[in-house]
Parts: structure tokens; C-alpha cells; sequence
């Protein structure tokens, strides 16, 4: 996430890069919840599992928003397993990027399942498949442009 902190600052976002247990996902969510103790009315997110995590405590608290990176709808090749049954819980604005290539969120499954939230904005990357590191200009752009929206 380093490089994602890096080019918000460069937009004025300011962001913190999360050393998540990846073994434990109560652990893991735990890591948001204390993010979030220390700087209430924050936007919280991350890329693949880090964004999943979120998206869990998203759905057990309020959060102010939620910035989910090539979010693992589904395992590789099982888009019969999704992982969004807590989607409908999540209250905040969600703004979701992914490639139209990842295996971990068939690109059609996505789009039916952003539906399932309150108030999302789907950004997709044509070419792309799990890591959005080649576009983070641009993705770090529509972030920022997206919590200065909402007066972050």
C-alpha cells in the first residue's frame, strides 16, 4: 500500500499504510478498528484482502467511507463463492476499482454485485487483472476525488 500512500499525499490525501495479520481475520479487522479509534471520521479501504477486511468492519460499524482496490469478490475460477453476503450492511459510500481482467472478481459478477450497496462508484480498468499499480495515477486521482466529495 506504500505506493498508494505516496501518490494520495501527492493529491493532499493523507493515508496510512496497515500491517494486517493475514492469518487471522478478526486480527485483521481489529487493525482497522484501532486505525480507526486514532482518527475518527476516516475513509478506510484496501487492495484485495486489506479491502475485504474493511469491507467487514464497514458492515459492523459506521464507517465515513470505503476505498476497496481489485476487491476479491470471488477465489480464482469459483465466481459461485462470493464474498459480498455483507455488502448489503455497508452504509457509507463505497468506491470500488478493479480490472476487467482479475480473477478474482469476474468483471459481470461485479457490476450486478455493487448493486448490493447504498451508495457505490465503480471504476473499471480496461486490460487490467489483479494489481492496479500500472494506473495509480489515475486510480489515486478518482480516490482523492472521491473522499474530497464526500469532505474528507
Amino acid at each position: 500500500m506504500r505506493p498508494w500512500v505516496t501518490e494520495l499525499a501527492r493529491r493532499g490525501v493523507g493515508a496510512t499504510a496497515l500491517d494486517l495479520p493475514k492469518s487471522n481475520n478478526e486480527r485483521a479487522i481489529g487493525v482497522f478498528r484501532s486505525a480507526l479509534d486514532a482518527r475518527p471520521g476516516a475513509a478506510i479501504g484496501g487492495h484485495s484482502y486489506g479491502g475485504r477486511m474493511a469491507s467487514l468492519l464497514a458492515a459492523r460499524q459506521p464507517v465515513h467511507a470505503l476505498v476497496l482496490l481489485s476487491y476479491p469478490l470471488h477465489r480464482p475460477g469459483h465466481p459461485d463463492e462470493l464474498r459480498t453476503e455483507h455488502w448489503p450492511r455497508i452504509e457509507c459510500p463505497v468506491l470500488l476499482l478493479s480490472g476487467d481482467r482479475d480473477p478474482f472478481a469476474t468483471i459481470d459478477l461485479l457490476r450486478s454485485e455493487v448493486k448490493s450497496l447504498h451508495d457505490p462508484e465503480l471504476v473499471i480498468y480496461p486490460g487490467l487483472r489483479h494489481g492496479l499499480l500500472s494506473v495509480r495515477v489515475d486510480a489515486a486521482a478518482r480516490i482523492a476525488a472521491f473522499l474530497i466529495s464526500r469532505a474528507f
